[in-house]
Formats: structure tokens, C-alpha cells, sequence
């Protein structure tokens, strides 16, 4: 390695002139769950009416990933919102939408994973931020559905695995 860069993450070098340096906006990373039963219906939640984001709207079982991993973060959040388990070794990467939304706010990078499997049935373990589960054919969402997990589902549905959300 020359001496311009240092090793920062997981082996990425990144050039001295960046390292310490006044860094730009830091994305948010959530991790949704693409969760679909024998009968091809999707499963979703809907928001508390007192939700600081999309109140009263349906959208995946999802959350913030913290100090771990995308993985880990979607399966402490099935089991915290819902009572579902899944192991992590069930879980593969389905989609990804980066957003700005609205526009001029903090970009997020939002991963939905599918699950495989899991054990369970969704119950409401967080009641101040869903109100109910069920399940929806992909044809025939619910609305009001946040904008992005529509877009997600589509894209899933017709084999995409990346989207841009208000990037102008």
C-alpha cells in the first residue's frame, strides 16, 4: 500500500486527503423485510397515526441498522416488531432503493432482504408504531403505501435490484 492512502472499513483504502476530512452527508441504512407466504402475499404493517414518518401507511416490517449488520439488524427487527425468527442463513439480498425523500433531507440507503423462511406469526409487539400485519398480492397493494416499498415491490416483482428515489 503506498503511503497516500490508509486501510478505513473493511479494507477499502481511502486517500490521506479524505481520512479526518470534513465528510459530507452520512446515509441512513435501513433493513426491510421481504417476507412472502405460500400464497405469493407480501407482508406488510401499518404505521402508527403518530408516526413522525408515514403515519397511517403501510410499509415493511423494518428499522435502522445500529452497531451490526444489515442481516442482523432485519432479523432483531422481525423478532422486536413481530415475534418473527429468522435466521440469518434464511436471508437474501432482494433490493436496494436510494432515496432523498423528500428532497433536500438526509439520503437513505434502504436493503430488503427477502426471507426464506422464518417461524412465527406476525403479532403486534410494537404497538406506538404498527397498528397491524397482513398480506398483500403484489397486484393488489394496499393505499395508502409508502411510495418507496411500492417501488421496491415492483422492482422485486420484475427482477430489478436497484432503485433511485429524488436524486435529481
Amino acid at each position: 500500500m503506498s503511503d497516500a492512502q490508509d486501510v478505513v472499513g473493511a479494507g477499502v483504502p481511502v486517500p490521506h486527503s479524505r481520512v479526518g476530512a470534513q465528510q459530507g452527508v452520512l446515509n441512513i441504512v435501513g433493513a426491510h423485510l421481504y417476507a412472502e407466504d405460500a400464497r405469493g402475499r407480501i407482508l406488510l404493517g401499518l404505521r402508527h397515526p403518530d408516526s413522525v414518518y408515514a403515519p397511517s401507511t403501510h410499509h415493511f416490517l423494518a428499522g435502522h441498522c445500529e452497531q451490526e449488520s444489515a442481516v442482523a439488524c432485519l432479523v432483531r427487527e422481525a423478532r422486536e416488531e413481530a415475534g418473527l425468527v429468522i435466521d440469518a442463513d434464511d436471508v437474501e439480498f432482494a433490493h436496494a432503493v436510494h432515496l432523498v425523500d423528500p428532497p433536500g433531507t438526509r439520503p437513505r440507503m434502504q436493503l430488503i432482504f427477502r426471507a426464506r423462511r422464518w417461524t412465527g406469526t406476525p403479532t403486534i409487539l410494537e404497538p406506538d408504531k404498527c397498528v397491524g400485519w397482513g398480506w398483500w398480492y403484489p397486484h393488489d397493494l394496499p393505499d395508502p403505501i409508502v411510495p418507496y416499498t411500492r417501488a421496491a415491490i415492483e422492482a422485486i416483482q420484475a427482477g430489478h435490484l436497484y432503485t433511485e428515489i429524488g436524486w435529481t
